[in-house]
């Protein structure tokens, strides 16, 4: 039985959809996820991309139902990641006329997974094309979106883009732009300005519809995915604030909810999480479009709290760029947790605005007086930073 899916007569989705992954390298998929391959029928018969190893056989069912796999001629590998390629092995042992097609980097890397010994390849340029009768895959080198050897495939006959990961979700029914902008900053932040190259190189090409390796496939709204990948890749906030902390007995989350009071005002919109009922996937989410974080933890032997610092090494990790930020916490007979994390702060290269602000053991009021005061210039920073930046607003917001 085929679960197929039609994007244009002769093209087809063949790929998988994974109702139960909730974790892709230590990004939270409480949706499950998509592993799509496109099957391009013409003269010549293409496959675009394959899909995880455990669902080859799936694929391979998907794909015998419209066509018989001895005619397949190219297999086109765009990204090397085995969540796209691991299939790879079984993929071209039942297809055993087809080339890979792929720039030189993906052969290498191909190689390096996989003993491609008996494969036959076709290694192709950026910019180059291939005909298959009445359509024609033109291939674009996208490095570091998000690896060194990525690359999109385009059908200018249709205006269809096999998008690879750019503009992929993690998501296995019918969300579009919150799943989009979890898997941006989870997985695309770190290459911004690679982002915006690609943004600049697939500019002149007519789009009707834009067919990612995971998740949803974008037929209309273009407009609007592409101007939030814009906003998304040079790190454009919002007025919008950001208090997270991490709590022992409950000081630090009363510093954090007064600097939340402070810093929900009209214009501005305030967010306040706590890291331990939250996950770092929501987290860096949250991240992608703010302008302004408090940061808080506890101190806990001279240090920040574990989930303080998981956080730390998630975010720095992510590269987000151009916040005002300050941190904040309590403390016992012993400091560290509010000092460690204004130095990761700095680390980050964000703009800290003031020392951190500190409560030995439960705040009183002058400390929660400061802590509101604080929320408010946070807020002002935020307004002021987003209508620097000029932040385009958009359908999804």
């Amino acid at each position: 039985m085929s679960d197929s899916i039609t994007l244009r007569p002769g093209i087809t989705w063949v790929g998988f959809v994974d109702w139960n992954v909730r974790d892709f390298h230590g990004y939270t998929t409480d949706r499950g996820a998509t592993y799509n391959a496109y099957l391009v029928q013409d003269e010549r018969t293409a496959l675009i991309d394959t899909v995880k190893a455990p669902f080859a056989e799936h694929l391979l069912r998907n794909l015998a139902a419209q066509v018989d796999p001895a005619t397949v001629a190219y297999v086109v590998c765009n990204h090397a990641e085995p969540d796209h390629s691991s299939a790879l092995p079984a993929v071209m042992k039942a297809l055993p006329q087809a080339e890979v097609v792929c720039n030189a980097k993906c052969r290498a890397a191909l190689g390096e997974y996989f003993d491609t010994r008996d494969w036959r390849f076709k290694v192709i340029q950026s910019g180059e094309s291939l005909s298959l009768g009445r359509r024609t895959l033109t291939f674009v080198d996208t490095p570091m979106v998000h690896w060194p050897e990525s690359m999109v495939t385009y059908v200018p006959e249709e205006k269809l883009l096999f998008s690879m990961d750019a503009f992929g979700q993690h998501y296995s029914s019918a969300a579009r732009f919150d799943e989009a902008r979890i898997y941006y900053a989870n997985i695309v932040t770190p290459y911004g300005t690679r982002v915006v190259k690609t943004l600049e190189a697939l500019a002149g090409l007519p789009l009707e519809m834009v067919a990612p390796s995971h998740g949803i496939i974008w037929r209309s709204h273009l407009g609007e995915i592409v101007k939030a990948y814009r906003n998304w890749s040079v790190c454009k906030p919002k007025a919008k604030v950001v208090v997270m902390y991490d709590s022992m007995w409950g000081s630090t989350g009363l510093m954090a909810q007064a600097i939340y009071e402070g810093a929900a005002r009209p214009g501005v919109e305030a967010k306040i999480i706590g890291l331990r009922q939250s996950n770092l996937t929501r987290l860096a989410t949250e991240m992608l479009d703010c302008a302004a974080v408090a940061f808080g933890s506890a101190t806990l032997n001279q240090d920040m709290m574990p989930m303080a610092a998981a956080a730390v090494n998630y975010i720095g990790g992510l590269r987000f760029t151009g916040r005002d930020a300050f941190a904040f916490g309590s403390y016992g007979w012993g400091k560290g947790g509010a000092e460690k994390l204004d130095e990761a702060l700095k680390a980050m290269k964000w703009e800290v605005m003031r020392e951190p602000i500190k409560s030995k053991f439960r705040p009183d009021a002058a400390c929660l007086a400061e802590c509101r005061e604080a929320g408010r210039a946070l807020a002002e920073r935020a307004q002021a930073r987003a209508a620097a930046a000029g932040y385009e607003k958009l359908l999804i917001d």
